[in-house]
């Protein structure tokens, strides 16, 4: 066909005669004008712009400043252009019923549509480089355009034309349009004066922009990266060169910090508290959140509803194609439409014929689609911002609570700490989670209401039975759902006991291995895991069934629906109505099975509201005078220093430097000089913790400033509630606490129980101050603290607290010391600082701490003691008896004043005396023993630490590559083979059945949805026929047809739903068979580990792989792998449908294809990295609020509220921006897999129009099409599940890494039968050149030993620290590499016996007493075979008979988790009846005295002397002094067997080692 402008089918086209205006195709030339005006004038000055920026596009973001009616403006260009794409499109359309070409009713449109594209392109590069001026072109494109419009307009007005026509209707909306954006310029004009003004305003860039550390963009980027998350491309696409970190992150924009949102919630807050208390009610909640953060979430809805709407443009638009391409043959579609419009010569046409054509309707469902998902992200994106702001200011607002909580409410137990947790880990984030869900409240049932409407339009009648189908099954979601929280619940009360056993076994190994009772902890555990596996089934069975409802439900919708309307329908069911109502279907489903969990989360909503509206009114501590002065910095406070919370968090300066502009006042003065001689005075105090009952009654007193006060009495008589009493801890009842001028901001407080924060040792001494070297070293001095920090791996840099390196009572004590010494204060109070110091420790603090160090500074101290032989140090004494005051004065007015007092005291120091002599070489070996603890628990870090570190250096040598590359291929691959290995410890046959379920399910599913083409296909062409044919022999045949059809779709429905069932609970079973043998296997391996293992494997890391990591592979990964399987399957069998149907679409699937694997690679990596870093923000969060609650007196107590205020915003925020990118970057995939989907279903919609035209059948097209728009649905879950399992799978990764240990050889040589059954009878001991080393890469521990010992010898062994004293005795057991030599005992070379025979015939007392929870019984004789009789013979011989009598229960008396409620040394009597029970003829002893006190001692002595009298004791001496008495003694140097004689016989060798080492242990 010819081309021409104004076609040349018309002779008139050209002329102009009636006048200019009135040529309809000169009208649209005079439209061209201002388009190409506009390019012509844009595109040098882009080109020139983008060239000066050359290569480097990176504008600095302070440039990023919208000008006035920014997002109006980007509206309205998006509409402008769809209008001109509806333009183009009936253009076209028109002018394919003229008979020649007429450019002139597209080419305008098309080349407005490029216009605009350029003038939005052009706008955003003027924005960001800020240069106005430019924007004056702008403003001419829309005067000129707005215009020529109207003149358009105005002529189809004159020749009658009206809204009638599309094209009037069209050239109107334009029109407005242009009128519009032309108002948006006037007003850029206005506001900015950059032109026609003598004065242009000047502009800053909002705050957040000028601040560098801002790098989370979405508030201020334009509209369309917004919708896209376009900004997001270079931290995920950075991310896989380099892992995304809290730096490159950055902070919260000020709008969505913690602190701004606080002020919101509380203003909120507080209004709804002044209407309450108004109405005597308590304040809602539920009213603050709506009208704080309301706003947004009606924006969100707004758009939810928006893409609810359009949602069901893919039914009706999928209606209409079929309609259409099912009516092509018939024959009142041949007739050509030959209807030209008077005056104007050209094809006017109306808009119910422009979307009769396909491609129409195929273009609008595409655009349908994008705005769809468009919508919806922008509605989960703003619900999911809104949340966390809500959550912050939740947050913040529990924070503010728990440091103004009366301290009665947490000691009185009316507020735990578990409830304070709770609130902080569990409601917020309740409250957080239904906010997400909150819009699908009300959005819901307009949904369903909706798709209920048109399915009625469509089916009638037989569709309400498909809706009821599906509304009565939703209610069983609801219920399954109920079920699953529940069985999650009994769950994690299974796991936590299995956890506890495991932590038993695992710190009593070592004990377990020497004993050989590792089978019976062993199936202990096994005996719990099987009822926890029990549980996890019932949890799999409702899973499982909680995924077919949602796959079945759909399935019997359609099939109650289809049959009922195939018997009760006159009509035939034609494609159109079918294939649209099954994706209507479809689109039903969602919300139903949502609601159940919408439902959920509403009631655990409203708990979590009632938990926090309890908390927020619970009681607070009292306000007294000094209470209210300048120096209480409360949140609000930020608002008036802003710069303080925008400041970039410095993370290479301690956060002391940042926070001065915090901090009070007074805390940066210098000491006032002294004037007065009280510094704090109590008159007529009457005390209580929250009950009306006074604790403290009548105190009247007063503390003697810059003097030593000491606070003495018998424990509970109030002495440390008077302390609180004075800091304003306790209520008043009564009487005055008064404090001399600005004192009582200059205290520091030392609490009875040691506080820590989760920081390092520097950290927690210093306490906000500044660091002062000469200060902090004094202070370190004094505590006794400096041969503690030398052990630490990082000195005093190391982390302690919960989170931390563990410590001791007494080294927690002295760090707590130091930090209430090191402030520099007016007043230091201590309660009872020596409680868990021994006394050396306790003297050289009392002397060098509190005499000279705080008394040189002239300081007021006030100390809490028991120990009465201080009293001499105090320049004032107060005596405290039952709550009162007993005697206040020096010592001397007490000695005076009150005799029988002073008498008392004497005679309890005396007595302290005594106690003291005992305990003098108790107390060294103490504070060694913590040493020496802490020392063993950092050995095994650091051994592992280089462990791994030799690990990370052989991975780096494996490739010469660059590291770079290396790294990004390591971090983007998905780990096919620790998957292999997951899927196969399922089993094989699990392992089939779930591949070959889930192929059969979703081929079913296909042959459903394909005997649905073919069906309604062959009834279309049926009743098309009978209507051409007045033949009835065709009308005869349809009900026989009909039932061919019906039954064949029946049956199919039928077997899919089974396979649903089939395909979901298989998934579950091999989930569960996969959890069951990884956890069997690793169990065993770890037990049968040598030890060796566990001295190189902290012991947090095992615990690891049994708690966390087995939760994962438990509950996590099968539901994973479920939801990965299904939506893959799906994507996979939706694109071979469509290509089946349409083989032109592989084409297209190619580019598809790749630009999908890059946006699935670049997601996974950043995914995995945003994750890691909103997991490892969030612990310490919660460690920062419990540490609070924890440390509530001692915060108050130094006034640091404001610092710890500042500091729970800072980690507030830092979390929250990591959750913000981590959802930001899930919107930015699904954003980027709906719109490839979007294109899928254009490309499928348009290669079946064309395809459909060689004579497929309709109802083939229909299953394409439908087919295509499940994609856009399961194409983003396909790469979320992948991410998720990459993840999940990294705890097979590390289950795995254990299972490869090896085990020790349990096997033995030799036979059983060989062994006699008593033996060893004699113990005799031959030791033959024997040398022992840990491990074959270690060097020997013991060379060459030779030694003998002859039945019943008592035998000592000794030498210094790493000698090789304990080796020996672990070479008894073959716990160590005997690698040459061997040891014989009683005729046995002991390496041919299996280890359980060996080591169950000896017996062994170790260093450390190790009890296990249970009861007495089984600690003595875990077997189970020994009487009662023989037990208590034991219990006598360890001199524990009478106490365990006196015990509830006897034998069966309870013994909690590692004996903690005996004694230290009642637990090493214990293991000596454990080795008396075993009658064994060997008992090795291993340093067994080293941790106890001397009567233990010599009980222990006594007992080995008299009851194994007969048998042969070897003894590894830590003090010399305890194997004076062996008949034989050897003496190891370096692994060497130095000396070996009698006791005696050494000592009378003056030059004898032995003799040099009883010298040096006194």
């Amino acid at each position: 066909m010819p081309l021409s402008f104004c076609g040349n089918d018309n002779a008139s086209a050209y002329s102009v005669d009636d006048g200019v205006l009135d040529n309809g195709c000169f009208v649209d030339a005079l439209n061209l004008v201002p388009h190409v005006f506009l390019l012509f004038i844009t595109f040098p000055i882009l080109f020139i712009g983008w060239g000066s920026q050359s290569s480097k596009v990176q504008i600095h973001h302070n440039t990023w400043l919208h000008f006035p009616g920014h997002n109006m403006r980007w509206i309205l260009t998006f509409t402008l252009l769809f209008v001109h794409v509806c333009e183009t499109a009936e253009g076209i359309v028109s002018d394919g019923y003229m008979k020649s070409r007429h450019l002139h009713l597209f080419l305008p449109a098309f080349m407005g549509f490029i216009a605009s594209t350029t003038s939005v392109v052009y706008y955003h590069n003027i924005e960001t480089s800020n240069f106005p001026k430019l924007l004056l072109a702008l403003f001419i494109y829309w005067v000129l355009a707005f215009i020529t419009k109207t003149i358009k307009l105005v002529k189809y007005y004159e020749h009658n034309f009206g809204i009638q026509h599309l094209r009037f209707c069209i050239t109107a909306m334009l029109v407005i349009l242009y009128g519009l954006l032309m108002a948006v310029e006037i007003n850029v004009i206005r506001v900015r004066r950059y032109v026609f003004f003598a004065n242009p305003q000047k502009v800053k860039p909002p705050e957040d922009l000028q601040d560098l550390g801002v790098r989370f963009l979405q508030p201020f980027v334009n509209l369309l990266s917004k919708a896209t998350y376009w900004w997001m491309n270079p931290l995920i696409i950075g991310a896989h060169k380099r892992p995304i970190d809290l730096k490159k992150i950055g902070k919260l924009p000020i709008a969505m910090r913690a602190l701004t949102n606080y002020i919101r919630l509380k203003d909120a807050y507080e209004e709804q508290r002044m209407v309450a208390d108004q109405a005597d009610k308590s304040p809602s909640i539920w009213r603050s959140m709506y009208h704080a953060f309301g706003r947004p979430i009606l924006l969100s809805s707004t758009f939810r509803y928006l893409a609810d709407l359009l949602g069901f443009a893919g039914p009706l638009c999928i209606y209409c194609i079929l309609m259409r391409l099912g009516g092509r043959n018939s024959p009142e579609s041949s007739e050509q439409k030959n209807v030209t419009a008077s005056g104007l010569d050209v094809d006017f046409l109306s808009s119910h014929e422009l979307l009769e054509n396909t491609s129409v309707l195929a273009v609008l469902l595409f655009l349908a689609l994008i705005l769809q998902r468009t919508f919806l992200q922008a509605s989960y994106y703003v619900t999911i911002e809104t949340g966390i702001n809500l959550r912050g200011a939740l947050l913040a607002m529990i924070y503010n609570k728990i440091l103004r909580l009366s301290t009665s409410n947490m000691s009185m137990g009316e507020m735990t700490l578990g409830q304070i947790n709770n609130l902080v880990a569990i409601e917020t984030n309740q409250l957080m989670w239904f906010l997400f869900l909150c819009p699908n409240l009300w959005a819901m049932p307009v949904q369903i209401i909706m798709g209920v409407i048109l399915l009625h339009y469509l089916l009638g009648f037989s569709a309400l039975i498909g809706a009821c189908v599906i509304v009565l099954l939703a209610p069983i979601q609801y219920f399954i759902a109920t079920k699953l929280a529940d069985a999650q619940k009994s769950t994690l009360d299974y796991s936590t006991d299995r956890l506890k056993k495991t932590n038993e076994i695992l710190k009593g190994i070592k004990l377990l291995k020497l004993y050989a009772w590792e089978n019976i902890f062993c199936s202990s555990v096994e005996e719990t895991r099987v009822k926890e596996l029990t549980s996890l089934k019932t949890f799999a069975l409702y899973t499982s069934l909680s995924i077919f409802m949602n796959a079945a439900i759909p399935i019997a919708a359609v099939l109650a629906t289809f049959v009922t309307h195939a018997y009760t329908s006159n009509t035939e069911l034609s494609p159109a109505v079918a294939f649209a109502s099954l994706a209507l279907f479809h689109i039903l489903v969602t919300p139903l099975f949502l609601l159940s969990t919408v439902v959920r989360f509403a009631v655990k909503a409203i708990v979590s509201v009632q938990k926090l509206g309890e908390f927020l009114l619970s009681d607070e501590i009292g306000d007294d005078s000094w209470r209210n002065g300048e120096t209480l910095v409360s949140l609000e406070s930020c608002k008036k220093h802003p710069g303080a919370h925008t400041k970039a968090i410095n993370r290479k300066q301690p956060l002391r430097y940042q926070l001065d502009s915090f901090e009070q006042p007074s805390r940066r003065q210098p000491r006032p000089t002294e004037t007065e001689d009280i510094a704090v005075k109590v008159n007529n105090g009457f005390f209580s913790w929250g009950s009306n009952m006074a604790t403290l009654s009548d105190i009247n007193m007063r503390i003697p400033t810059g003097q030593l006060t000491m606070i003495v009495g018998q424990v509970g008589c109030g002495k440390s509630s008077l302390l609180l009493a004075m800091l304003g801890e306790m209520q008043a009842i009564g009487g005055k606490v008064h404090w001399s001028n600005k004192n009582r901001n200059s205290v520091a407080y030392a609490a009875q129980k040691s506080w820590l924060l989760n920081a390092t040792v520097e950290e927690n001494i210093t306490f906000g101050n500044p660091f002062n070297k000469q200060r902090y070293k004094a202070v370190i001095d004094t505590c006794s603290l400096q041969p503690d920090i030398d052990l630490l791996p990082f000195g005093d840099q190391t982390e302690i607290g919960e989170r931390g390196i563990n410590l001791s009572g007494g080294q927690r004590q002295r760090i707590c010391v130091a930090r209430a010494l090191y402030q520099n204060t007016n007043i230091v109070f201590l309660d009872d600082p020596f409680s868990a110091l021994d006394i050396h420790l306790s003297d050289h603090l009392m002397q060098e701490g509190i005499l000279k160090f705080l008394q040189d500074d002239k300081r007021t101290v006030v100390l809490v003691t028991h120990k009465l032989q201080y009293l001499i140090h105090a320049d004032w004494i107060i005596a405290m008896k039952d709550g009162t005051l007993l005697r206040e004065g020096t010592l001397k007015d007490i000695q005076n004043n009150d005799v029988e007092l002073y008498e008392h005291w004497k005679t309890l120091m005396n007595r302290q005396d005594q106690e003291l002599e005992k305990d003098t070489d108790v107390a060294d070996g103490q504070t060694a023993l913590e040493r020496k603890n802490l020392r063993r628990a950092l050995y095994s870090r650091e051994a592992k630490s280089q462990i791994d570190d030799e690990d990370e250096e052989e991975e780096e040598e494996e490739d010469d590559e660059d590291t770079m590359s290396m790294m990004t291929s390591r971090r983007s691959k998905i780990p096919w083979r620790v998957c292999w290995k997951y899927l196969t410890s399922g089993g094989f046959v699990l392992l089939f059945m779930m591949i070959f379920s889930k192929l059969l399910k979703h081929s079913v599913i296909v042959a459903i949805d394909y005997w649905l083409a073919t069906w309604t296909s062959r009834a279309q062409n049926t009743s098309v026929s009978a209507n051409s044919s007045a033949n009835g022999m065709l009308t005869d045949m349809v009900p026989f047809d009909l039932s061919y059809y019906t039954t064949g779709f029946s049956i199919l429905c039928s077997s899919g739903i089974v396979l649903c069932l089939i395909a979901s609970l298989t998934v579950e079973w091999m989930g569960l068979s996969a959890a069951r043998n990884l956890h069997h296997n690793l169990l065993n391996k770890i037990i049968l580990a040598p030890i060796r293992f566990f001295d190189i494997t902290p012991l947090g890391q095992i615990l690891n792989r049994f708690s966390a990591d087995t939760n994962i592979i438990d509950q996590h990964i099968p539901p994973t792998l479920e939801s990965l399987t299904r939506s893959t399957l799906l994507c996979l069998s939706a694109i071979g449908v469509i290509a089946f149907v349409t083989p032109v679409f592989l084409i297209a699937m190619l580019p598809l294809g790749v630009a999908f694997y890059f946006i699935q690679k670049y997601f996974r990596v950043a995914s995995k990295d945003l994750q890691d870093l909103d997991d490892s923000t969030q612990l310490p969060l919660l460690c920062h609020f419990s540490e609070t609650a924890e440390g509530l007196t001692t915060i108050r107590a130094f006034r640091h509220e404001a610092r710890f205020k500042q500091r729970m915003l800072e980690l507030t925020d830092t979390n929250n921006v990591a959750y913000l990118f981590l959802s930001a970057a899930n919107r930015w995939l699904e954003v980027r897999t709906d719109y490839l989907g979007a294109v899928i279903v254009l490309t499928a919609a348009v290669a079946s129009i064309y395809t459909s035209e060689n004579g497929v059948q309709s109802g083939l097209v229909g299953l394409g099409l439908t087919y295509a728009l499940t994609v856009t649905n399961y194409l983003n879950w396909v790469v979320r599940s992948l991410a998720d399992l990459e993840v999940q799978m990294g705890a097979v990764k590390k289950v795995n890494d254990f299972l490869s240990t090896e085990s020790e050889n349990y096997e033995g040589s030799i036979d059983l039968s060989q062994v006699p059954e008593d033996w060893p009878q004699q113990g005799e001991i031959k030791i033959q050149g024997l040398s022992v080393r840990y491990d074959s890469i270690l060097k020997p521990v013991l060379k060459h030993v030779n030694a003998y010992i002859n039945p019943g010898q008592k035998v000592g062994i000794c030498g210094r620290t790493g000698s090789g004293k304990s080796s020996l005795s672990l070479a008894f057991f073959r716990m160590v590499d005997m690698f040459e030599g061997k040891i014989i005992i009683d005729g046995i070379d002991i390496s041919k016996l299996p280890l359980p025979t060996l080591r169950s015939r000896l017996s062994i007392i170790l260093q450390d007493p190790v009890l296990f929870s249970g009861s007495i019984r089984f600690n003595l004789d875990p077997e189970r075979t020994c009487t009662d009789d023989r037990l208590w013979e034991a219990l006598e011989i360890a001199q524990l008979k009478n106490m365990v009598k006196s015990l509830p229960g006897g034998l069966d008396a309870v013994v909690t988790e590692g004996g903690e409620n005996f004694s230290v040394g009642q637990r090493q009597l214990f293991c000596l009846a454990r080795a008396f029970v075993r009658k064994s003829s060997i008992l090795i002893m291993d340093e067994a005295t080293a941790s106890i006190d001397m009567a233990t001692e010599n009980i222990l002595q006594k007992v080995v002397m008299t009851a194994f009298a007969d048998r042969t004791v070897v003894t590894i001496a830590h003090r010399v002094s305890s194997i004076m008495e062996a008949e034989q003694v050897l003496v190891f140097c370096e692994g060497i067997l130095v000396e070996c004689d009698s006791a005696s016989s050494l000592l009378s060798q003056d030059d004898s080692l032995f003799t040099l080492l009883v010298k040096t242990h006194k």
